[in-house]
């Protein structure tokens, strides 16, 4: 076997398979997770400093038609800051499940080999217990990351609602002074 698998391997005799999906659940999750940051700080920065730029070369700032536009511009940019929420919910929902299949699943063959083996060893059992709830405990901890990311990036888009119609409503009244 290739050196670079051996950290694979010792994951699925560890945990499993499942560890296996909720070690790839987790790296989409926070590569998802960093795609967002990067986009954050890089893409939409720039696309909201060209939102303010041209709600200011506009003549009209006040009429209901100025107003609703304003409104479309702000809430098309907030919705590809959003685009990934639902996926980012999914995963993290995703990953408590997939804990759970693992631990039915380990349970499953503890008792096998416990049935196969005609002997009750606790030692045995205790290891395989402890085997089989590996998986319950990784993606235990994966969701809990990923809803403190996914809260932290719903907190930021209602911020940066906020900020961006109080920043469009400051560069008029600064290009007006």
């Amino acid at each position: 076997m290739p050196l670079w698998l051996e950290p694979l391997e010792r994951l699925v005799e560890a945990g499993g398979a499942v560890l296996v999906g909720i070690a790839l659940v987790a790296m989409l999750l926070f590569a998802m997770a960093l795609e967002r940051v990067w986009y954050f700080r890089v893409t939409y920065r720039r696309a909201r400093r060209e939102l303010i730029g041209h709600w200011v070369a506009r003549a009209d700032h006040a009429s209901w038609s100025a107003l609703t536009l304003r409104e479309a511009w702000t809430q098309a940019l907030l919705r590809r800051l959003r685009r990934p929420l639902p996926w980012l919910r999914l995963l993290v929902g995703l990953c408590p499940l997939l804990g759970l299949l693992g631990t039915v699943t380990g349970m499953i063959s503890v008792f096998d080999s416990l049935a196969l083996s005609d002997s009750g060893q606790a030692r045995a059992m205790a290891d395989g217990v402890a085997r089989a709830t590996l998986p319950t405990l990784t993606g235990m901890a994966v969701a809990v990351v990923g809803l403190l990311f996914t809260s932290r990036l719903e907190h930021i888009i209602r911020r940066e609602d906020q900020r961006l119609h109080d920043r469009l409503a400051r560069a008029v009244e600064e290009r007006h002074a």
